[in-house]
């Protein structure tokens, strides 16, 4: 094993860390509109919703990824420049780049997965809360920004963080596009020097190494979010306490 080429194959492959970054959480951001939207369709039992969730869920998890890949960026430009040409337009589809269209496969796959886990952490909340809500004047948007969200923010923040690390595995597919990623990268560097094994194992390094970080952040922000919430419920049964302490106090004196 050259340590040399691996430290020098390490080095080149790090300034593909940003790309694989950004397009993760590129997907993610482009993801949650849609993906609440449906998750809210299925809590509402909504039938268009709900049907076309199901559909696109089974669709999802049938189909490989680097299935989408080849035919979002090897057909489909094909047939939307044959479409342009027809309507005498004079943009080139093929000028576009190519992390564009790694947007928008790794922002069509998260979406399904991303519904269901924002679906299960809602259905933690008790719907009483969200009656309890209108019923102080809050609207429903209200009622879920302000009562509802937040609670099941902390249930999916697990699911969150295994959704988040797949989809920068995921990610390591995008070199099929010429992306310079991770992958890419190390694997250019393999065909120069023929050492496979070595850029295969920075690859390996590199996102071990990234994973493990996502991870303990996710961690670190579970566990803040949760001893706020325990220190908001402490707060709250204090206040409960207090006045009755007080109310105590002032028959005691009466008498």
């Amino acid at each position: 094993m050259n340590l040399d080429y691996i430290f020098e194959t390490f080095v080149l492959a790090l300034h593909g860390v940003p790309i694989t970054l950004l397009i993760a959480g590129v997907s993610i951001i482009f993801s949650i509109i849609p993906a609440i939207l449906l998750a809210l369709g299925r809590i509402h039992k909504i039938k268009g919703v709900t049907t076309f969730s199901i559909v696109y869920l089974a669709f999802i998890r049938a189909t490989p990824p680097i299935l989408l890949i080849l035919f979002f960026y090897s057909l489909l430009p094909s047939l939307l420049n044959r479409l342009l040409s027809a309507i005498n337009s004079s943009f080139n589809i093929f000028n576009l780049s190519p992390i564009y269209y790694a947007f928008i496969i790794f922002s069509f796959l998260t979406t399904g997965s991303l519904s269901e886990i924002f679906r299960s952490a809602l259905s933690t909340v008790s719907k009483q809360q969200l009656e309890a809500g209108q019923s102080v004047g809050l609207t429903t948007f209200q009622t879920y920004r302000r009562i509802i969200f937040p609670q099941a923010l902390i249930s999916a923040l697990p699911n969150l963080s295994n959704l988040t690390i797949n989809l920068v595995k995921g990610t390591s597919l995008v070199f099929v596009m010429t992306i310079k990623d991770i992958t890419a990268i190390a694997k250019v560097q393999a065909a120069h020097g023929y050492q496979y094994f070595e850029s295969y194992f920075v690859i390996f390094v590199i996102y071990l190494l990234l994973c493990g970080g996502l991870q303990g952040a996710f961690y670190l922000l579970n566990r803040q979010l949760n001893f706020r919430t325990i220190r908001k419920e402490q707060q709250h049964v204090k206040s409960q306490k207090y006045p009755q302490a007080l109310l105590s106090t002032g028959n005691s004196q009466q008498r």
